[in-house]
Formats: structure tokens, sequence, C-alpha cells
């Protein structure tokens, strides 16, 4: 859907509830939901192993454990620029329960309108985008919110940016 503005044109982006499913070719959700799990800890706790595959490409990076904070978005957002991480994967997991928007498109050198999708987590789901997966940096609603980050570190340049063609806009969740 086109909306006009001055300067050019504004695409609409449609939210989609995020699911396993629907995300596959950008990474993983990271829900226990579904999975199945091992009884831990004399039955005490349940196990979920391996929701997502933890990348590090090159041998001068390596994985850890990081939190970043994120400051809320108002709709209407324009997504103008798309981000990647060609070295290694990233993982986000919320440590509140409350939705965030979730921006990406495929791992190739070009990002057509038509590629990028939106979705929007249920508030107990994480993401993972396997590495050179295009997706936007947090997108929060409503108040700030904290996510332990899984992602490669070390010396080497493991972000790449781009610049939209046409911004895209998200009206609603």
């Amino acid at each position: 859907m086109e909306n006009k503005r001055e300067g050019g044109l504004v695409y609409e982006l449609k939210v989609e509830p995020l699911r396993q499913d629907q995300f596959l070719g950008f990474g993983s959700v990271i829900e226990t939901e579904g999975r199945s799990h091992t009884q831990i800890n004399d039955g005490r706790a349940k196990r979920f192993d391996a929701l997502a595959d933890v990348q590090v490409l090159d041998r001068q990076g390596h994985p850890a454990v990081s939190v970043f904070e994120a400051s809320p978005i108002t709709l209407p957002f324009h997504v103008r620029t798309l981000e990647r991480h060609p070295l290694g994967s990233q993982t986000f997991i919320p440590l509140s329960r409350a939705p965030f928007l979730v921006v990406v498109s495929d791992a190739k050198d070009e990002i057509p309108a038509s590629s990028v999708r939106a979705f929007l987590t249920n508030g107990e789901q994480g993401v993972h985008y396997n590495p050179g997966v295009w997706h936007h940096s947090l997108l929060v609603l409503g108040e700030r919110q904290k996510f332990v980050v899984i992602d490669r570190v070390g010396p080497g340049d493991n972000c790449d940016e781009a610049v939209l063609d046409a911004p895209l806009a998200i009206s609603s969740v």
C-alpha cells in the first residue's frame, strides 16, 4: 500500500504476529511454547535446549552476553535504514513481558521494499538473527525495555547499514 508524502512515497508495512514458521529464513524465535524440554533439578525445572544457534564466523571475535536498554518509538514510525552483522548472529531476549517490533529482510545485497517484513512479539518471545540478515535496531513500544543480547564482539567491521529507497511506515500494531 502506498501513501503519498512530500518528496516521494511511503510504503505501508503490515505487522504480523511473530511465528517460527514465518521467521525461518531470518533466524529463530526464542520461545518455550510448543518446544520439547527435559526435566532437571529433581523435576523442579524444565530445560529447553538449542533455541538458537549462536554463530561467530571469524577467529578474531567471540560470543558475548550483553544487556541493551532501548527507548520506545511512537507510531506511525518510518523504517528508513536496516543493519546486518556479517560476522555473527545476534539474539535478543526481552527482560520484560512487553511486546516489541521486529523488522527484517533477506540476507541479500539488495533490499527491495517488498522483501521487508514486520512482526510483533507476544511479549514472551525473543528473536535470533542469522548472520547477514538485514534487520532494524530494537523497536520497543510503550516504555523503555531491557534485553539480554548474545552476539559477536571483537575487532573487525561487523555492522553494515543500508538506507532504503523509500521509507516503510508502520502505522499500527
